[in-house]
C-alpha cells in the first residue's frame, strides 16, 4: 500500500479566488446571487446583458417575459437594489444597464475567466 492520501490531486490547480470572501462580501455576493435566483429576473437581467453596451429599455426587455409590466417592474426594482442593474428615465421610457464590474465579480466567482465566451443556455 502507498503512503501517500487517497485523495491527494496529482496535478495541482491554482485557486480560483486571490483569498475567501469576507462576511460582509459574502453578504453582499449573496443578495445579488438571491435576486438572480427567481427565473423571471434572471431572464430580464440576461435580456439586459444581452442588449448592446449591457443597456436596454424596459420596452424591449419586457417583450420577451410572460408576466405583466407591474410584475416586470418589481422585478427590475430588485435586481436595481441588489446592485445588478442601474436605471435612468429618458423621456417617457426607462433604460437598465448592467452594472459592468458587478457582472465581472460575479463571473470570478463563479470561476469564468475574465473575457471567456458569453453564456449560453444550450451549453448546460
Amino acid at each position: 500500500m502507498s503512503n501517500q492520501r487517497a485523495d491527494a490531486v496529482c496535478c495541482p490547480t491554482p485557486p480560483l479566488l486571490r483569498e475567501p470572501l469576507s462576511a460582509p462580501a459574502a453578504a453582499d455576493m449573496a443578495t445579488k446571487f438571491k435576486a438572480l435566483a427567481d427565473p423571471v429576473r434572471l431572464q430580464l437581467f440576461s435580456a439586459v446583458a444581452s442588449h448592446a453596451g449591457g443597456e436596454a429599455c424596459v420596452c424591449d426587455i419586457s417583450a420577451g417575459v410572460d408576466v405583466g409590466q407591474p410584475t416586470v417592474s418589481h422585478h427590475l426594482k430588485v435586481l436595481r437594489e441588489a446592485g445588478l442593474l442601474t436605471s435612468e428615465r429618458r423621456g417617457t421610457w426607462v433604460y437598465y444597464a448592467v452594472v459592468p464590474a458587478v457582472l465581472h465579480a460575479l463571473s470570478s466567482l463563479l470561476g469564468a475567466p475574465h473575457g471567456a465566451e458569453a453564456f449560453v443556455a444550450a451549453d448546460v
